[in-house]
């Protein structure tokens, strides 16, 4: 009888041998890969056997938003990080406010923490196709929920650099310089941590720009066997740190914790309501508290209609469940997300605005940005019995190193690694094969993984673009910068084989080869609508309302003039804050409630 210990030996070495050789001959066929890998595989088996939210509610709120004849003071298109955030600041003013979603609120369900589900059948993504820049279809990892993308985000929760607003000098180019800094952001980035109740420790992070409180919440703590590798890894000169995170978690008295520690979180919805996401942290409590805020699901705008000057949004179209309706405002709020709001715009050309609204500068759409993100998967002859890994980070090599002086970006531990999702992640023409190895040998290298989530800038270009053709969304996408991205996952690996628990192995996720990354992994959107005081070069004001049309802002990443090396979603959040008081100001309403902005 082998040993689990052997049987895992020859698994992982076929493994990595193949998907070396696949990576390096990417013109082998891949039936023949996958007709080896069966083959090798099938003679080490072994004998191992192994509901609808508040409906009524939300009915009555579509019925009586039939008619037309209602003029709100605010519409906002969007629930997500932006939008949900923005509806949650201006509910305050006490205006009659308008929140447009495109999709319901997601189902709690026992599927929500089912990888198979979440990941090999993408039960919460969209099932449109958009295109690429060759004109091939792809199902983009996007959902259309109350919530938006941050039903299924990682729920990573970090403040750009200070030196990131600044321009940057890349090894494959130029991040251009913000024109508000660090310290324009830095209050609002204390706002949209309490609001999103973030726990993180403060001076651990050698990158951390300067704070003025600490976090609202203690770190999430790491679980025995995270514990080790981060020490194995301080041990090494690194300065591992506590990465920040979203979630309502009390480890100092568990039975007051709607948080569990599950193993099912990075990328899944949270059955129990313990992330903290914009539909549990912003969305509903200001449904609860403020009756001038209206929410109307199932509710796809479709196209944003002028005035005969092009100076003012006088109508949002808006397909409700199948009836075309028009809904007026005297400020309208995109917050689509970067790749979405885009397009809205572009779909909105009319004589006044003919390639597309508030687009005289020919930048809406352009300079789509997205990280270059790497998933490796470190696998350790010693079981992981850590529940919930997605604890660690490291910075030491966001700037560069001393003989490479340029950023490199940053690394996290992503979710947990189940057998499951092992499959999920395999190249198309291979992954029918994949699924077929039985499920023991899968759970053996699972329990023996650690995923890392490794991400570089990506730098904006203006041939990296959202355009629309007739009824569909092209996304225009070519990777730059990947030599700093190269050299991340270089210097990692090194790191992670010297670590006294040291990995046996280090592979891309699920076979991947290095530069195959899907481009329908688009949780870190961002660019298309920069912001800026130039109306020739930027789309958007300072305060993000577009320079062509008064009363028409977009408050989602589009605004990002470039991408930095940290998750975007923070600064997101902290925008929609600081832009909510700017249209605060633009109704005449002072808002009094900023040192507590979650009620």
């Amino acid at each position: 009888m082998w040993s689990k210990q052997s049987i895992l030996r020859d698994i992982i070495s076929f493994l990595i041998n193949r998907s070396q050789q696949f990576q390096q001959q990417l013109e082998k066929p891949y039936v023949l890969f996958a007709s080896e890998l069966m083959h090798s595989l099938c003679w080490m088996k072994l004998n191992y056997s192994k509901n609808l939210i508040n409906k009524a509610r939300i009915t009555s709120e579509k019925i009586a938003m039939k008619t037309t004849t209602n003029h709100y003071d605010v519409i906002i298109i969007g629930t997500g990080a932006s939008g949900g955030t923005l509806a949650h600041r201006l509910a305050l003013t006490g205006k009659k406010i308008l929140v447009l979603e495109r999709g319901d609120f997601l189902p709690r369900e026992k599927d929500n923490w089912s990888a198979k589900e979440v990941y090999q059948k993408e039960r919460y993504h969209t099932d449109e196709d958009w295109y690429d820049k060759d004109g091939k279809a792809f199902r983009p990892q996007t959902g259309y929920w109350v919530g938006g993308n941050t039903k299924l985000y990682g729920a990573a929760l970090l403040r750009l650099r200070e030196r990131d607003f600044e321009q940057v000098i890349h090894k494959g180019g130029i991040s251009p310089e913000w024109e508000l800094k660090y310290e324009d952001f830095e209050p609002y980035y204390t706002q949209a941590e309490k609001l999103y109740d973030v726990h993180g420790e403060r001076g651990k992070d050698p990158t951390e720009p300067p704070c003025s409180e600490s976090y609202p919440y203690p770190a999430v703590s790491h679980e025995p066997d995270m514990q080790a590798l981060a020490d194995c890894i301080h041990k090494l000169g690194y300065y591992p740190f506590h990465l920040p995170l979203g979630l309502k978690l009390n480890e100092s008295d568990r039975t007051k914790s709607p948080c569990i520690r599950c193993d099912t979180f990075d990328g899944y919805p949270c059955l129990v309501g313990a992330k903290a996401d914009a539909d549990v942290n912003a969305i509903r409590p200001t449904r609860e508290a403020y009756s001038n805020l209206t929410l109307i699901t199932n509710a796809k705008v479709l196209q944003l209609h002028t005035s005969a000057s092009g100076r003012e949004v006088t109508a949002v179209e808006t397909d409700v469940n199948g009836e075309l309706y028009q809904f007026s405002a005297d400020i309208v709020v995109v917050a689509c997300g970067a790749i979405n709001s885009a397009a809205l715009l572009l779909r909105s050309a009319n004589d006044k605005h003919p390639n597309g609204l508030a687009n005289s500068s020919d930048r809406v759409g352009r300079n789509f940005m997205k990280h270059q993100a790497i998933a490796l998967l470190s696998i350790h002859l010693e079981p992981n019995r850590a529940n919930f890994q997605k604890t660690i980070a490291v910075n030491d090599f966001y700037w560069g190193e001393p003989d490479f002086p340029y950023p490199m970006g940053m690394v996290q531990n992503s979710g947990n690694v189940l057998p499951d999702m092992i499959p999920a992640e395999a190249p198309p023409l291979l992954a029918p094969y994949v699924k077929l190895i039985p499920g023991f040998e899968l759970h053996l290298m699972a329990e023996r993984s650690v995923g890392w989530w490794l991400q570089t800038e990506d730098l904006p270009h203006p041939n990296n673009r959202v355009r629309v053709v007739g009824d569909k969304l092209h996304l225009d996408y070519t990777l730059n910068n990947t030599e700093a991205a190269d050299r991340l996952v270089h210097r990692w690996t090194s790191v992670l084989k010297s670590i006294e628990r040291n990995a046996m192995h280090v592979i891309p996720f699920s076979l991947y080869p290095r530069n195959n990354i899907p481009l329908q992994a688009v949780g870190h959107q961002c660019g298309t609508c920069c912001f800026g005081s130039d109306p020739k070069t930027s789309v958007l004001d300072l305060n993000c309302r577009t320079h062509d049309v008064d009363n028409l802002y977009v408050v989602d990443g589009s605004f990002f003039p470039s991408n930095s090396g940290v998750n975007p979603t923070l600064t997101i959040m902290a925008n929609a804050l600081r832009v909510g008081d700017a249209i605060a100001e633009r109704l005449m309403v002072v808002l009094h409630s900023k040192e507590n902005p979650g009620f």
